[in-house]
């Protein structure tokens, strides 16, 4: 074990960080993503201070292969940009680049500042960024060209201990963030870690700040947690502690009140992303849907009329997740062939027709009349002056 010092106003050495070499923190070297390593290695070259961060460092050291890789550096968005052809910039507020390698995305941050305080969004050095991550399992610092950890918050401490601590202050962690909420509960059901009891008093008081949060971030966290192998037991625990409700609230609702919808619910759900998982188009969205759809059809009305009811319901029901159209018309059909029907495209929902004409306009067997383009008037050339 090594320490990272750094020194003072008055010239003394500050010790800063636990450095954990490839023998103290265990790393499976093969788990990690050999592009991520490339985008590391390249930044490094160029002269930046650059890790692997998050969520993918916490699931190394607990011997797991991560299936998402964060990168974060010193190195300005333009200067990845420029590093990297196959990259570009996206965000409004905070700038943060999107590496391409084929179908897969790498984003590469810079290190934040917290000259501003927690919503600062001025770049920053590597000891302001830690203090502006969530929780201590995700704010480990991976360099896998040297295999060493860096740990500023005592995170490697709290994986081995097994439990969610918050870095921010409980009292401005959620009012800052209330999405917070539903990550803090996601990473101990996901992990098998367990929350404080400070903390899970802290969300339980303030669950209603999430009414306030967008259903865009909302999808997001939705669609994190069904792509995930632990989607059961992070449901169940989102459930647990009232924030599902916040998440999809007719679902949670149903889970309230029948426990046969809750279990069936949670068995579609624990399915997802297990071994033999296909995730074709509408697989993973229907975990959401199908139990719904089983107790809201009427197998006796005609195919078109089903359709477009259970097209219609299922959108309804994942509100205030909005999906595309693509993805749930897929859901739906899906359903429908697991009941033996085969949804074509002329029983699908019919386009509104046009409204009729009304009489005041003109007659389909009389021509309608052409405009006529208004001719721009030439003024006449100013006579010459003989010379």
């Amino acid at each position: 074990m090594r320490y990272r010092y750094s020194t003072e106003a008055n010239g003394k050495p500050v010790k800063k960080a636990v450095v954990y070499t490839r023998d103290e923190h265990g790393i499976n070297f093969a788990h990690v993503d050999s592009e991520a390593v490339n985008i590391v290695r390249r930044l490094k070259d160029a002269g930046h201070e650059t890790y692997i961060v998050g969520g993918a460092v916490r699931d190394l050291i607990l011997g797991k292969k991560p299936k998402d890789f964060d990168i974060v550096s010193d190195a300005s968005p333009a200067r990845i940009k420029k590093i990297f052809r196959n990259s570009r910039i996206i965000g409004r507020r905070f700038r943060l680049v999107h590496v391409y390698f084929g179908q897969r995305i790498f984003e590469v941050s810079t290190f934040r500042s917290l000259r501003d305080g927690l919503t600062s969004n001025t770049f920053g050095t590597i000891e302001e960024d830690v203090l502006r991550r969530d929780f201590t399992i995700n704010a480990l610092f991976y360099d896998p060209g040297q295999q060493i950890v860096v740990d500023y918050i005592d995170g490697m401490k709290d994986i081995r201990g097994r439990q969610v601590r918050p870095i921010i202050s409980l009292a401005t962690i959620f009012t800052d963030d209330p999405v917070r909420m539903i990550r803090a509960v996601k990473y101990g059901a996901a992990t098998g870690f367990s929350l404080p009891l400070p903390l899970k008093w802290k969300i339980r008081k303030q669950l209603p700040l999430l009414a306030s949060v967008s259903s865009s971030r909302l999808t997001e966290e939705i669609f994190k947690i069904i792509h995930s192998p632990q989607a059961g037991r992070i449901v169940e625990a989102l459930d647990d502690m009232g924030l599902y409700a916040y998440l999809q609230p007719k679902a949670a609702e149903l889970m309230k009140g029948n426990a046969g919808f809750r279990s069936r619910y949670l068995r579609s759900m624990a399915a997802l992303n297990q071994e033999g998982f296909t995730d074709l188009p509408g697989e993973v969205l229907g975990a959401l849907i199908n139990d719904h759809l089983e107790d809201t059809i009427d197998w006796e009305r005609g195919i078109a009329e089903n359709y477009k009811d259970a097209f219609l319901s299922a959108r309804s029901f994942v509100l205030p997740m909005n999906p595309p159209r693509f993805e749930l018309d897929h859901a739906v059909r899906r359903f429908f062939a697991a009941h033996g029907v085969v949804i074509k495209k002329s029983h699908l929902m019919e386009r509104a027709k046009p409204p009729a004409r009304e009489s005041a306009e003109v007659r389909p067997s009389e021509p309608a009349p052409r405009k006529r383009r208004k001719r721009r008037s030439r003024k006449p050339a100013a006579p010459q002056t003989p010379e």
